[in-house]
């Protein structure tokens, strides 16, 4: 039992010893390495600030941005490739489609910025290459691939009047979307309408595609109108985006208005509120009779077919109950088929009776061939969004959205469907 306690106490002492010598290294070789790492970290800090100031040099200050980002699936066909440069300037931007057909592109503001020449087309993979330099000649580059907006997640607005053209003071700025929009706030936010004749103008939607503009009373005649369409990017509805970013001026012309008197069988027409011509007229029969209220001539033809079929004027055949192939000077009223054209084949009935299937004609000849008819003279005096007004028929008052008539919806209504 001795011999085994002097054992484990000569143990005991000898792990101290360790333990105590151990220690004692531990601790000189902490108090060393700390003076070690102190000397050695700040040595570190300035040769790691060497370092990065060394590679700051290098580095180029130019800043290079795309618009469109790296991966997008739905980018912008007028936007997305838009290049621009901070700290320096483009020195080449190299676009093609994923098969490796080049986009030309045209440097600007003093090669800060780049754009393809053209409009890209939807559902198609680009590469972007772009490699700029900073004032010290150190270049800096960005690649990036996208694709753009597939028609089915996109929509456009087809609109009129055309750019440049010059209308009559009843035209609207009709806008026609080729897919439903639910969220119209955005959509008729991203529409400005403005006019030099400094009238208020209000957007109307008539239904999910179809949105129209226009004063409270017609333009102020020698104006003119500008569209501007933003809508590039716009969520017309769930996914799916405008892609247009579009411009459109259009003059109006001298103010004439023209009223048809069915009772009368006459039409007067008024230029700038004076009356220039009286031309007697054929309005609708008893059983066809003529929509009245405010139409705006939507159309021109010098000559056009007319089939009852289209309209749903047919015989007990199914055929139509007139097909007309050559109707001369024919201008349109209405979507569903009304028109103010000439005629050549009713004798005696201008000024006397209403015999048409609800158009208003004019003494005409075949062929559209002489100046001194009368369809032919209001044909060429008149122009697309002029007004024709027709009162005294037995028939209702034509829907505002029927053709471009929204002249036949009081104002407060009108301003009730704006969505802004």
């Amino acid at each position: 039992m001795e011999k085994r306690v002097m054992t484990d106490s000569k143990r005991r002492r000898g792990l101290a010893v360790a333990s105590a010598v151990l220690g004692g290294v531990l601790v000189l070789s902490a108090c060393s390495g700390d003076g070690d790492k102190g000397g050695d970290a700040e040595g570190s800090k300035n040769s790691q600030a060497q370092v990065d100031a060394a590679a700051a040099k290098k580095v180029s200050e130019a800043r290079i941005a795309v618009v469109a980002k790296n991966g997008s699936t739905s980018a912008s066909i007028n936007n997305g490739a838009h290049v621009t440069v901070t700290g320096g300037e483009l020195v080449q931007v190299t676009l093609t489609t994923a098969e490796g057909k080049p986009v030309k592109g045209t440097m600007g503001q003093g090669n800060k910025t780049w754009k393809p020449d053209d409009q890209l087309e939807r559902s198609t993979s680009y590469k972007l290459a772009v490699t700029a330099k900073d004032s010290r000649g150190l270049t800096a580059h960005e690649n990036s691939s996208f694709t753009t907006v597939s028609p089915s997640k996109s929509f456009i607005g087809n609109f009129t009047p055309e750019d440049g053209s010059t209308v009559g003071v009843g035209m609207p700025v009709s806008i026609n979307f080729n897919k439903p929009i639910t969220n119209r706030k955005a959509v008729q936010s991203g529409i400005a309408v403005t006019s030099t004749g400094g009238q208020e103008i209000v957007g109307h939607w008539f239904n999910s595609q179809r949105l129209d503009f226009r004063p409270q009373e017609y333009w102020k005649a020698d104006t003119t109108v500008t569209l501007k369409l933003a809508l590039d990017g716009v969520e017309g509805s769930n996914g799916v985006f405008g892609v247009q970013q579009k411009t459109v001026t259009f003059k109006v012309g001298r103010n004439q208005v023209s009223t048809v008197d069915a009772r009368s069988k006459q039409m007067t027409i008024k230029r700038n509120g004076q009356t220039i011509k009286t031309i007697p007229i054929s309005a609708g029969a008893t059983a066809t009779p003529t929509y009245n209220g405010q139409m705006v001539i939507s159309e021109k033809y010098k000559e056009t077919r007319m089939n009852g079929a289209t309209v749903g004027f047919t015989d007990s055949d199914g055929k139509g109950e007139y097909d007309i192939k050559d109707v001369p000077h024919a201008m349109r009223l209405s979507t569903s088929g009304t028109f103010i054209h000439g005629n050549y084949w009713g004798r005696g009935v201008f000024g006397n009776s209403n015999t048409s299937h609800g158009c208003v004609g004019l003494e005409d000849k075949q062929g559209a061939n002489d100046p001194g008819k009368p369809g032919a003279w209001f044909y060429d005096n008149s122009l697309i969004g002029d007004v024709v007004i027709v009162k005294n028929s037995k028939d209702k008052t034509i829907q505002p959205d029927n053709g471009l008539n929204g002249w036949n919806m009081d104002w407060a209504k009108w301003k009730a469907g704006s969505a802004v």
